[in-house]
């Protein structure tokens, strides 16, 4: 397909993979004009029961979920892996590819009006649909993510850095508006949910101490913290302006070992962050080695600006008491 044929310019995507991509950016605009329509044409935040690993489902995740789905079978995907699903649904056996996604990230902001998004990984397919996606995150093919806010945005990845499309909403297609994204590699922002300080690991709980204490503190310098709860906000937040985004694991029921999606939602976005000059763990090893042994496995994740995921990493690969007088001697700055 020519790059002016269709709603996305392909000169940055595969040849194989540009059908696909035709269809992702087609439903993601279908899903962008539903998005600004909520409230008009229905409560699309009401709840439509719960997913298959447990979490509250709206009726837009149904939607978005069904919207993706066409997309998939459009576009040349064998194995469509969703976390609204159950189970991988097989679409054509003949075709090339498997894509895991996240149709409606952040869908319980979906009413108050904050950023939310859609987050997909494309893997080559393999010969049984749950090992197209039980396979080193390394291998994907590509990955994106689209983020509906005041402006609906694509960044896609296929192994040759970080594009961003923008949607024009008039000519209704997306536009390239920036071929290379790079994370900056200075930035005074990080982003974690506070409240939940007293159930985490203590190298996490150490990190925020010495961000906290600001500039008279062991980091020399002061930080802002920041929490939208919406991944992809969080994510197009750290590709523009850098920081570090932490969700650890916790102590509480069904978060030891962390609560986001390796296949889902950390596989891409560690592919995008990595592509972007930035680094992605699970606090202390690289999401990009890291293989899923079931389609909902959940992962702590860190990622961001290259030199702080390095320095979590740091801090969780020696004993609390070092880490805690490391840290009070100053060795952890920036």
């Amino acid at each position: 397909m020519a790059s002016d044929d269709g709603v996305l310019p392909t000169a940055h995507v595969p040849e194989a993979l540009r059908p696909l991509m035709e269809e992702m950016a087609q439903a993601a605009i279908r899903l962008s004009r539903l998005i600004s329509r909520n409230g008009l044409d229905g409560m699309l935040g009401t709840s439509a029961g719960t997913n298959a690993d447990g979490d509250q489902q709206k009726a837009l995740d149904v939607i978005a979920d069904d919207l993706f789905l066409t997309a998939a079978r459009k576009g040349g995907v064998r194995h469509f892996a969703s976390e609204e699903q159950d189970s991988v649904v097989v679409l054509n056996e003949a075709a090339p590819w498997a894509l895991a996604i996240d149709p409606l990230d952040g869908s319980s902001n979906i009413d108050t009006n904050v950023s939310i998004g859609t987050i997909f990984g494309i893997f080559p397919a393999a010969a049984e649909p749950d090992l197209s996606f039980l396979r080193p995150m390394s291998e994907q093919a590509g990955a994106g993510y689209v983020i509906y806010g005041p402006q609906t945005a694509m960044l896609l990845s296929f192994g040759q850095g970080v594009q961003r499309y923008v949607l024009d909403v008039e000519a209704g297609r997306f536009r390239l508006v920036d071929p290379q994204v790079t994370i900056p590699t200075e930035s005074s922002e990080y982003a974690i949910n506070a409240s939940n300080y007293r159930h985490w690991p203590k190298p996490i709980q150490l990190w925020v101490d010495d961000a906290v204490a600001g500039a008279a503190g062991p980091r020399g310098k002061n930080f802002n913290m920041r929490w939208i709860a919406s991944l992809v906000a969080e994510v197009h937040r750290i590709m523009s302006r850098g920081g570090i985004f932490l969700y650890p694991r916790d102590d509480r029921k069904g978060y030891e070992n962390g609560r986001l999606r390796l296949i889902y939602e950390c596989g891409p976005i560690a592919m995008l962050v990595t592509q972007a000059g930035g680094g992605a763990t699970d606090g202390t090893d690289p999401i990009l080695q890291q293989a899923a042994t079931s389609l909902h496995q959940r992962t702590p994740f860190v990622f961001g600006t290259l030199g702080k995921v390095a320095r979590v990493a740091a801090y969780h690969d020696m004993p609390e008491t070092e880490a805690a007088l490391f840290g009070k001697r100053g060795l952890f700055r920036n």
